[in-house]
């Protein structure tokens, strides 16, 4: 098997309409769709993000049932150029960096949270996993 790469990426929020205020007003992801009480999705890069309410997805039939909590995670990948001008970014929008790390690369890349709590973090695009 030759995967090229992970299409999306999910996560379970019960406010969707916080998630779309945070993603698509704050972060300014592209909303692809918006199905109140039941999901919503956003473009990031090639990539979706996709946003499910867990009491909702948890009674699907098709596509099969699926839902989770706590904390999750997932990380955003910046050029390496822009990589210091998105932390400035994200603190101006008035998000708080919750952990800045430096890799055995020397490599940093930084954390900050959704209104749900979910943890999310911005890479550069090289060295993290090089």
């Amino acid at each position: 098997m030759n995967f090229i790469k992970i299409k999306e990426t999910c996560l379970y929020i019960k406010d969707l309409e916080r998630a779309r205020e945070f993603y698509h007003e704050i972060l300014e992801l592209p909303l692809i769709s918006y199905v109140e009480g039941k999901h919503i999705f956003f473009r990031a890069g090639s990539s979706v993000l996709l946003c499910f309410n867990p009491d909702d997805s948890k009674l699907k039939k098709s596509p099969p049932a699926h839902y989770g909590g706590g904390k999750q995670h997932f990380a955003f990948e910046v050029s390496n150029v822009d990589y210091q001008s998105v932390k400035a970014w994200i603190t101006r929008k008035g998000i708080t960096i919750t952990d800045t790390v430096t890799w055995k690369s020397n490599t940093e890349s930084f954390y900050f949270e959704d209104p749900e709590g979910n943890v999310l973090e911005i890479v550069p695009e090289a060295g993290i996993w090089d």
